[in-house]
């Protein structure tokens, strides 16, 4: 039997490379691995559906699973996960110097429904008090002019949120002064050139955030893997395959990190590394699957709809195919 072609939009990293160089093969398929920046492939795919598997924003997918529109189905393969500490920038010439300064402030974020901002916020209001609606959002390209939002996004009432200026930039407004902060899940290029008056709201963000993971149990999923419903309904047997193959993939590269004959990344100080992330978050840091990642998955729900981005409070099993709810066992 003919084996089914599919093409895969994903990121190249160490938890995807194995499916990318055919080392880990997909049950029944040939597959075409294009790999690309994430927010390139949430546009196209969200926009054109141009690929049959999809790396995508969770924030965003939920969004269209809430309006009835989604074009994809998840897995729980949760390839992009990120604690956001690190990713609150700020004029340092402002008097800011706790969450608790940002009451008031003109913060920047490419999009709000960003699935990084989401959890940010978040953190910003159970555990510094920092309501969303105490903050006044302005929205636009980090980087480029005339970005706007991925899914069609209305007002939220009591959210005072309006995008920038016509060709003016987030990290070109940090470094001016035009803006107190930004939200963003790439580094701005003002920080990154040590623009004078731009820092980090948590320097000490490594610290802080394992406190933070102590605390809540929570690490953060920024994006799921989604397979083109139409596929899916046409060969119900891809689902299961395609999480199976992501979930390989991704204990290969665990697996190899432990294996410090030759170290697979740049990283002079690499095993005490992954010791320290297994002390703290047990064997499997980077857990996939629904009920192994229930409460960061319940908890996102929850913090969408807490923040006007969905109608209602969804539950992690509507956004996955039912037959990666749980997988056989030997």
């Amino acid at each position: 039997m003919d084996r089914l072609a599919i093409t895969i939009a994903c990121s190249d990293t160490d938890r995807t490379r194995a499916i990318m160089d055919g080392r880990v093969a997909i049950e029944g398929c040939r597959v075409t691995y294009v790999p690309l920046e994430p927010a390139e492939t949430f546009f196209r795919a969200l926009r054109h559906q141009e690929f049959d598997v999809a790396e995508l924003s969770l924030s965003s997918y939920m969004r269209t699973v809430d309006q009835g529109n989604a074009t994809y189905v998840g897995i729980p393969a949760f390839v992009s996960r990120l604690f956001r500490h690190s990713s609150l920038y700020i004029r340092t010439d402002r008097g800011i110097t706790a969450p608790q300064d940002l009451k008031g402030r003109v913060i920047g974020v490419p999009e709000y429904q960003m699935t990084a901002p989401v959890w940010m916020r978040a953190m910003l209001d159970e555990e510094y008090g920092v309501a969303p609606s105490a903050i006044k959002w302005r929205t636009g390209g980090q980087e480029q002019p005339g970005r706007g939002e991925r899914t069609t996004l209305g007002s939220i009432p009591g959210v005072d949120m309006e995008p920038i200026a016509e060709g003016k930039t987030l990290s070109g407004m940090l470094a001016s002064g035009e803006i107190d902060g930004l939200m963003a899940a790439r580094t701005p290029s003002c920080f990154k050139r040590g623009a004078p008056h731009v820092g980090r709201l948590f320097p000490n963000y490594h610290e802080v955030e394992q406190a933070y993971y102590k605390k809540t149990g929570l690490f953060p999923i920024m994006h799921l893997v989604g397979i083109r419903k139409t596929l899916a309904r046409e060969h119900p047997w891809l689902p299961a395959s395609v999480y199976k193959a992501f979930l390989e993939a991704k204990n290969i590269a665990v697996e190899r990190m432990r294996d410090v004959r030759i170290l697979p990344v740049t990283l002079p100080w690499l095993e005490p590394y992954v010791a320290a992330a297994s002390e703290l978050m047990g064997g499997d840091f980077w857990p996939y699957g629904v009920q192994e990642n229930r409460r960061a998955l319940e908890a996102f729900t929850r913090y969408a709809h807490h923040q006007g981005l969905t109608s209602r409070r969804l539950v992690p099993e509507e956004l996955f195919a039912e037959s990666v709810l749980e997988l056989s066992k030997v």
